[in-house]
């Protein structure tokens, strides 16, 4: 594209060299109290033109540090060697005024968070300008119309009234793509995309990665693509790094990667995911441990502790990132190199071949034989347990038939007031949260509530459990109606009917040990200090946690283990009904799937029932049994889980589902699209009719008027379509999609 900003002498410059980013042993390391942390050591990559390479890892694994060393945005008392040479100029160790001429003009970043990165004082027209205005001698004029340009290649509808808006008034995919048009605002070689669709809906996910892709196209720039989600990586870039412990253990193309990982680490990462097109009935395979403290690296290879390969040479040498033998030959743009000295031994491996599959937390544990005697200990403790819960739950069960409804809900409806400024505060509308959701949750039964974000999931599971009054409709609870009692009547009823929170670390008070926010349950409810006591170390060993951590705080444990802490408090009164709030959503993919693996251990092991909310719809085909849709506070389909995946008849089912990445780069790039454009329509003033024609694909290409017409006046009801799979569509036809 050419238009009177470019800089054609740049272009010209750059068009010498395939190569436009080149990063040799760069090594980032910060000072601390306990000594200096490394948390960058020596990686080395090149970037060339119109290339994308992906950077993947757990957190904490040098990522973002490497890309911010880069940009030249680390704080000053960070020590950053090595070299970074964009267009043969070097750009490490560039002073403020130096750095930020190539900033925004030959390379650009897009940050994670797209709200921290605008600034909300400025529209969004003045912030896309400006980026312009930075490195370019033109007019305001000029500079305004390239912004609305922009706005037009990254999909943003009605770019000239979102010129004029704040960003508060756009939404976080809306957002996120106002970052990525201000980063190929001077045509850029290089774009870095750090974490660019975190904490967003998998549908708004496909719109972003659709304007990155558009941008590439348009500025021809090579892409850097940091990100924890590996069906990203498959689909988007042509070659794959994966990082540990601060440095690269594993690099090639994305197919050699996926289908050839010759490094433990990368093997066991794409062993660990819930798959879309995987068995339900296939176990997670998490990698065992956590990775090490970088204050504290083990000596060696950093993954020897947690690999079940190692030996005495691992623990004693550290392996340099080689080529692989039979491999793509050197010099290639898909060399295949991997940091380990036995990768020849993993040709041919499965992820479950080497990693076994559990649901013990092993974190802090020094070796795999360790792990190992963990895991038995756990399981001999959890066979004491449950045989001291003994012929009391076995008669209980056993009374009951194993399809018994527990927990029912009938025409929900949850409306929260708008109300006016200043001193009067009147009401001036209402936001509909929920919309008549029916329901019902059976015995020893995982029934899934997924949807994008703001569609009612947290609001309906919250009506369920009594914890915000309903606007209408009813609750029951093994034939009890909850809606009408008080908190003194519903506190017995608490036992029975527990919560799993999404954020872990802030549900657990900090000011209290683990002990006794465990305990906290069981002495409201009555327990002596002894049996409540002797039933935490019960309960941490259950949920695969060392008892003698009891004495520490919420703070001193990782993410996963705050989690199982959460899930132990839960069980502190021998529940029946486990409400799972996105218990999986902010956590590694290795640390996820032993949690998933305890979830459904303890549900066979307890008889429980979950009632799982989440947006994502890998780990719910893994872990539920029936799966009900929301969208907007309706609820859209419902159908067993098997029924739900293959052959979807919403519209919208269908939209999330294939929205879904696949990690297998063949089959995420040949796979259909369907794809819904625009955001979520305001529930405080949702769309006649069909509430989900405004997005709607068949609304917008397949309809006739008359059609079209019907689902502007006329909602649509939940109507079976056989053997329990309902949907609420005038036009839904199943198609097969996985």
């Amino acid at each position: 594209m050419t238009t009177e900003y470019e800089n054609k002498e740049h272009t010209a410059v750059a068009d010498t060299d395939d190569v436009v980013l080149e990063v040799s042993d760069l090594s980032v390391t910060f000072p601390s109290d306990d000594g200096p942390l490394p948390a960058v050591r020596q990686v080395s990559y090149k970037v060339r033109r119109g290339e994308a390479l992906g950077i993947v890892g757990e957190s904490g694994s040098g990522k973002s540090v490497t890309s911010m060393a880069i940009m030249g945005l680390l704080p000053r008392n960070a020590r950053v060697e090595g070299s970074a040479r964009l267009l043969g100029q070097e750009i490490i160790g560039l002073n403020d005024k130096q750095i930020s001429e190539v900033r925004g003009q030959r390379i650009a970043m897009i940050f994670q968070d797209p709200l921290t990165s605008l600034n909300p004082v400025y529209t969004i027209g003045y912030q896309i300008a400006e980026a312009v205005l930075a490195h370019r001698k033109v007019g305001k004029k000029v500079a305004m119309a390239r912004a609305l340009e922009l706005l037009e290649i990254v999909g943003i509808p009605s770019p000239e009234q979102r010129l004029r808006q704040y960003p508060h008034e756009l939404s976080g995919g809306m957002r996120q793509r106002v970052v990525i048009a201000i980063a190929m605002a001077n045509d850029p070689d290089v774009i870095i995309a750090d974490e660019p669709t975190t904490a967003l809906d998998v549908t708004v996910q496909a719109q972003v990665l659709d304007a990155l892709q558009r941008a590439r196209e348009e500025t021809g720039a090579a892409l850097v693509l940091i990100t924890h989600d590996l069906g990203v990586v498959a689909g988007q870039v042509d070659r794959v790094g994966v990082m540990y412990a601060g440095r690269i253990v594993e690099m090639g193309s994305v197919e050699e990667v996926f289908y050839r990982p010759r490094m433990p680490y990368a093997l066991g990462l794409l062993g660990s995911l819930p798959r879309l097109d995987g068995d339900r009935g296939d176990r997670l395979t998490p990698i065992l441990g956590a990775p090490p403290s970088l204050r504290d690296l083990p000596g060696g290879c950093g993954f020897a502790p947690r690999c079940p390969m190692a030996r005495e040479r691992c623990h004693e040498e550290e392996p340099r990132l080689l080529l692989i033998e039979n491999g793509p030959q050197e010099g290639e743009a898909t060399a295949h190199t991997a940091a380990c000295h036995f990768s020849e031994e993993l040709v041919d491996a499965e992820a479950s071949d080497l990693f076994r599959s559990t649901s013990v937390d092993t974190e802090g544990l020094g070796s795999v034989a360790e792990m190992e005697a963990a895991e038995a200990h756990v399981a001999e403790a959890r066979e004491g347990y449950l045989g001291e819960l003994g012929a009391e739950a076995d008669r209980e069960v056993a009374a009951k038939a194993e399809t018994e409804v527990l927990l029912t809900a009938t025409d929900l409806v949850k409306h929260f007031p708008i109300r006016s400024k200043g001193l009067m505060r009147r009401r001036v509308g209402e936001v509909q949260a929920v919309s008549g959701i029916s329901l019902d949750l059976r015995e020893r039964e995982t029934l899934a509530l997924v949807g994008e974000s703001g569609c009612g999931k947290s609001t309906t599971a919250r009506l369920l459990l009594n914890l915000i009054k309903l606007t209408s409709g009813e609750v029951s609870y093994m034939g009890q109606p909850l809606q009408d009692l008080s908190d003194r009547r519903m506190r017995p009823l608490r036992k029975d009917l527990q919560l799993v929170f999404q954020d872990p670390f802030a549900s657990l008070d900090p000011r209290m040990t683990v002990s006794d926010i465990i305990a906290e349950p069981m002495r409201i409810h009555g327990s002596g200090h002894r049996d409540a006591r002797k039933r935490v170390s019960e309960l941490l060993e259950l949920v695969g946690l060392n008892p003698e951590h009891g004495s520490r705080y919420p703070h001193e444990f990782s993410g996963g283990q705050r989690q199982r802490i959460g899930v132990a408090r839960a069980l502190s009164l021998n529940p029946r009904v486990l409400v799972l709030d996105e218990p999986v959503s902010a956590l590694d993919v290795s640390i996820q799937a032993g949690v998933i693996n305890l979830l459904e251990d303890l549900q066979d092991e307890l008889g429980l029932s979950y009632l799982f909310v989440s947006h994502d719809l890998s780990v719910v085909k893994h872990i539920a049994d029936r799966v009900a849709v929301m969208y907007l506070g309706k609820m859209v389909e419902t159908a067993t889980t098997d029924q739900l995946f293959s052959a979807p008849a919403h519209p919208y089912t269908q939209a999330l589902i294939s929205a879904i990445p696949l990690p297998d780069p063949v089959k995420e790039r040949t796979r259909e699209r369907i794809t819904v454009t625009g955001d979520i329509p305001s529930p405080a003033n949702p769309p006649s009719g069909c509430r989900f024609r405004t997005r709607c694909p068949k609304f917008a290409n397949e309809l006739s008027d008359a059609e079209r017409a019907r689902c502007v006046e006329e909602p649509p009801e939940l109507k079976e379509r056989g053997t329990g799979h309902r949907d609420a569509c005038h036009y839904s036809k199943a198609i097969e999609l996985i």
